[in-house]
């Protein structure tokens, strides 16, 4: 929040496009932060009666609300460079004061992210590497911010909006991504071949009686998987021990960290039509 305040006040101080671009790239770090504070908080105090299957999905539809007010701000810096490149506006001009605050807050904010960086990259979990790597983006925003600052009050003023332009760009690119990736999530994206021989695997050695697997599906809900397994048992089963396997696979499944939810259907065939009758019209 203190390095967000420095860049503030360097962009009110310099009026410079290019450090206002990297500023908004520091405010998608904070907002994004929150979403998953928020999202995180609201999916530990579960409503059974409201959200009968869980809020996990809230974490991607806040990510996809966040991430197109981020590319409509983005784009709007876009479009006031090219004002500002096609204006007959005043030329851009730091004073020595103005560049001597601009120059030391962003060397300043730079220094401490790539002391993040180095320090983040110390632990060995996957979240606080991920950090790492976006302190690492943030390193490459402001440096590139600060050059444009500098080469448009020394050579050409233009250099200020393509600077502002290029990470302009770089924002919606990164976030596009992250809209993709979501997108998939909640559509129901099928899990890796690879994940679903993991999953066959396990069905077929759980118990001994499993005479064939008839399905195995897997397919994002949320950020996690919801799995379905069709099993074959013997017709002449008692349907307690019938119930019992399946529901013991089920839990076995559930334990699985990238599983939210298993449901396992028994059958005594696997000759017959699909059940589901949309099924039928695939």
């Amino acid at each position: 929040m203190v390095l967000f305040a420095a860049k503030v006040y360097a962009s009110v101080w310099s009026g410079s496009l290019a450090i206002i671009a990297s500023t908004l790239d520091s405010l998608l770090d904070l907002l994004s932060g929150f979403i998953l504070w928020f999202t995180a908080f609201s999916m530990s105090t579960p409503n059974p009666y409201q959200y009968p299957i869980g809020k996990k999905r809230m974490q991607p539809l806040g990510i996809l609300v966040f991430a197109s007010v981020m590319a409509t701000l983005g784009l709007q810096i876009i479009l006031e460079s090219v004002r500002t490149m096609v204006s007959d506006d005043d030329e851009f001009n730091l004073t020595n004061e103005q560049e001597r605050w601009v120059v030391g807050i962003m060397l300043g904010v730079t220094l401490v992210k790539l002391f993040l960086v180095f320090y983040c990259r110390t632990f060995t979990n996957e979240i606080v590497k991920a950090y790492a790597q976006d302190h690492f983006f943030d390193v490459i925003t402001n440096i590139i911010g600060l050059i444009a600052v500098l080469l448009a009050n020394y050579i050409d003023d233009w250099m200020d909006p393509v600077g502002a332009i290029i990470l302009a760009l770089y924002t919606i690119r990164t976030w596009s991504m992250t809209v993709l990736e979501n997108v998939n999530s909640l559509v129901g994206k099928s899990a890796a071949p690879e994940y679903l021989q993991k999953l066959t695997y396990l069905c077929w050695n759980h118990h001994k009686a499993i005479r064939h697997i008839d399905t195995v599906r897997a397919y994002t809900f949320g950020s996690h998987y919801f799995v379905e397994v069709d099993i074959v048992l013997p017709a002449n089963m008692a349907l307690q021990e019938a119930h019992d396997i399946g529901e013991s696979l089920q839990e076995k499944l559930e334990l699985l960290p990238e599983i939210e939810r298993a449901f396992v259907h028994l059958d005594y065939e696997f000759s017959h039509k699909p059940e589901h009758a949309q099924a039928h019209a695939l």
